[in-house]
């Protein structure tokens, strides 16, 4: 009887054991390996993934918008935190419908097949601003925050260039085409970020942007101030870092 105790233990113990490594090693992710900054990263067609040398508890990660590779500081900063890292390129899309389900099907297949944690950090650059805010719109309660860096706020400042900047005719029309509107419609579109902040506010999301006062591309009192101002409004919690005299670029601090 002794025995057959002791050999039940050792079964519930090594059952332990071997439950405690599932949950804590590293998924198999899908596509091809490579290094990324001394790091592991996996490609899958339009996806990234970089794995931390060692994943915080809950595997948190960052969801990184645009540019893929540019100014990486924050990125680096949150993996040498036990961050993950993942990119979803929606290049041309703009932060349109198409772009927004795009995401939504990345998103599942990262929380879900891998584990990771149910809210996530957005990291939007210049016109990731507009997938980073119109994704977070739609899914408030899967957002933890937003980091963004000279984002675009209202597609009308930039690519249309209806206001201080001149914006960019050829990214417009693939905007315009993205959302299926005409120029008309556009000027009146209500789903802009600056127009859907109130569900980021509800859902306490903490927002920081990190911005340059003589930016020219991405004017600031078109696209940050007013979302600051409105943000505020709303209750929400929305802190602007400045960088004076500094245009468009370079980004990040």
């Amino acid at each position: 009887m002794p025995r057959l105790k002791f050999a039940l233990i050792a079964c519930l113990l090594m059952a332990c054991v071997a439950l405690t490594m599932s949950c804590t090693r590293e998924p198999g992710y899908a596509g091809l390996k490579s290094t990324w900054n001394g790091y592991d990263l996996y490609e899958d067609g339009l996806t990234k993934v970089v794995v931390p040398k060692k994943a915080a508890k809950g595997r948190p990660w960052v969801w990184r918008a645009r540019f893929w590779g540019h100014e990486p500081q924050f990125d680096l900063a949150m993996l040498d935190r036990g961050y993950h890292v993942a990119y979803c390129d929606v290049a041309d899309l703009l932060g349109s419908p198409d772009a927004v389900a795009r995401w939504d099907a990345f998103y599942e297949k990262l929380t879900d097949a891998y584990g990771f944690e149910d809210r996530v950090v957005l990291e939007g650059f210049s016109r990731g601003g507009l997938i980073v805010y119109n994704w977070a719109a739609k899914n408030p309660g899967k957002v933890a925050a937003i980091y963004a860096d000279a984002p675009v706020m209202d597609f009308k400042s930039w690519p249309g260039g209806k206001g201080k900047s001149t914006g960019n005719m050829k990214v417009w029309n693939y905007c315009l085409e993205a959302y299926n509107l005409s120029e008309e419609e556009a000027m009146v579109y209500p789903g802009n970020p600056i127009d859907n902040l109130a569900p980021l506010a509800q859902a306490g999301i903490p927002i920081i942007h990190v911005v340059g006062d003589a930016d020219k591309v991405v004017p600031l009192d078109e696209n940050t101030a007013i979302a600051e101002s409105r943000y505020r409004e709303l209750g929400g919690f929305m802190e602007v870092i400045h960088k004076p005299g500094i245009g468009h670029h370079p980004h990040s601090l």
